[in-house]
């Protein structure tokens, strides 16, 4: 089992991963390594007992600037109301956060018990055994798939949960309100449907002959795209990539070939954007030369910040034939293996206050990730704001992707859509050799 943990996770160490469906080259870094309470302290009592008693457990995250903030706080109220409860609080810069999980896992001692993961990297760390079960007394599956968003049932591994989010993320369309505007349109003349969508956006773009210069849509399969893809377009066409107990990949079906065919005809046939404009989709938004652009909800406060020069909005995805979609990503907490005891009370403790609709307001309004439970979609101070509110409103909707490995799930449909761009190949058979591929690994991992 251990030698499974070092090559699943090693494997995945220097992997680019957006924390939404991008990559990671984006995600904000820093030196990490603070902490609230005595780093390094050990239990001083087991069980949960009287005041006297104090335990210690220590929470892991990539650094984040406003969720590092964040948890500092909130470990701090949580320490006032458990006063025989320390909260290590341990982050590290994004490029090598899963080297430190790996590494701390591979002992087999001390470390965090609270790890918070990219939710694709969840299948790993449950073969791995790298994560125990939540208890389902405290977690109760079937009250988790009923008050939390659709999505968070993409990590329900054999009718179980091993994580938890505090908050999720989900994708619309960001619109340039000034170059519509210059092409004599209004926010209320953005296509709603995906068929019209692209014939729109490809009538938006501008090309200098064989060069563009202002793209109707961003089109880069690297970013969010490929999740755009699969699963929200293969769903809308009326498909599934994967069966419902995740063991078959459906990329080949008709349905998902459509989606596909789409994908492919923004940038073939309509002309929408290029891969790789202006190095990336989200440069080419935030200078001002893009109409549309596809992206998550953790982008809107890098967005505010960085665009001056022109105003710009969102609107939901376009649907089709009126069945709406959103790409749904998330972080999420689990407890390691190793924790028992009075820590793992504490750490069960710690995650009910993580994840109570409390904190999930502060998160939504403070981090710019959306609470994970549903009940977020119906409040009215939150989705007041008109930027977070289509974001919020897609929260029953979004949907997720079950993956095995990221990285190579990624890499599959990007070399199929390279296959067919760039070389020519048929469609059909890129996407049939791209499920084969899909099909070898879910094999692997349920095996």
């Amino acid at each position: 089992m251990k030698k499974w943990l070092a090559l699943a996770l090693s494997g995945a160490l220097c992997v680019s991963l957006a924390a939404g469906c991008g990559k990671k080259a984006e995600e904000p870094q820093g030196n990490g390594g603070t902490a609230s309470g005595t780093q390094g302290a050990e239990t001083t009592a087991s069980g949960s007992g009287s005041s006297e008693e104090q335990v210690t457990i220590e929470y892991w995250q990539y650094f984040f600037e406003s969720k590092v903030n964040l948890i500092d706080e909130l470990i701090k109220e949580f320490e006032a109301e458990n006063p025989n409860i320390k909260v290590v609080h341990q982050n590290f810069p994004y490029d090598n956060y899963e080297q430190k999980l790996a590494a701390s896992m591979a002992v087999g001692s001390g470390g965090p018990n609270i790890i918070n993961i990219f939710y694709g990297w969840v299948p790993k760390y449950v073969k791995s055994g790298a994560l125990q079960e939540l208890p389902a007394d405290v977690f109760d599956p079937a009250e988790l798939d009923n008050d939390f968003s659709p999505m968070v049932q993409v990590n329900k591994i054999n009718g179980a949960y091993y994580t938890i989010p505090t908050a999720v993320r989900t994708s619309a369309l960001f619109y340039n309100k000034t170059l519509l505007e210059e092409a004599g349109m209004s926010v209320d003349d953005i296509p709603t449907e995906l068929d019209t969508f692209a014939q729109v956006a490809g009538s938006l773009s501008q090309w200098d002959g064989d060069q563009i210069t202002i793209e109707g849509c961003t089109w880069q399969p690297t970013g969010q795209y490929h999740s755009w893809l699969r699963p929200v377009l293969m769903t809308q066409f009326g498909g599934e990539p994967l069966s419902a107990d995740y063991k078959t990949a459906q990329w080949n079906s008709p349905e998902c070939q459509a989606a596909f065919d789409y994908f492919i005809s923004l940038t073939t046939e309509h002309k929408v954007g290029v891969n790789n404009f202006m190095t990336n989709d989200t440069n080419a938004f935030s200078a001002g030369k893009a109409v549309f652009h596809v992206d998550g909800s953790y982008r809107v406060g890098s967005y505010k910040e960085q665009i001056k020069d022109f105003q710009w909005g969102v609107v939901p995805l376009p649907a089709k034939d009126g069945i709406q979609g959103s790409c749904g990503t998330f972080w999420t907490n689990g407890i390691t293996a190793g924790t028992t005891g009075a820590q793992l009370e504490a750490s069960i403790k710690f995650l009910q206050f993580l994840t109570s609709e409390e904190v999930m307001k502060r998160w939504t309004a403070e981090v710019g990730e959306i609470g994970a439970r549903s009940s977020i979609c119906e409040d009215e101070e939150l989705t007041s704001d008109p930027i977070m509110k289509p974001f919020i409103e897609a929260l029953p909707y979004a949907t997720s992707y079950f993956y095995v490995s990221e990285s190579d799930d990624r890499q599959i449909i990007l070399d199929a859509i390279d296959s067919v761009v760039l070389q020519g190949m048929d469609s059909k058979t890129a996407l049939e050799e791209a499920n084969q591929k899909v099909q070898a690994m879910l094999d692997e991992y349920w095996n």
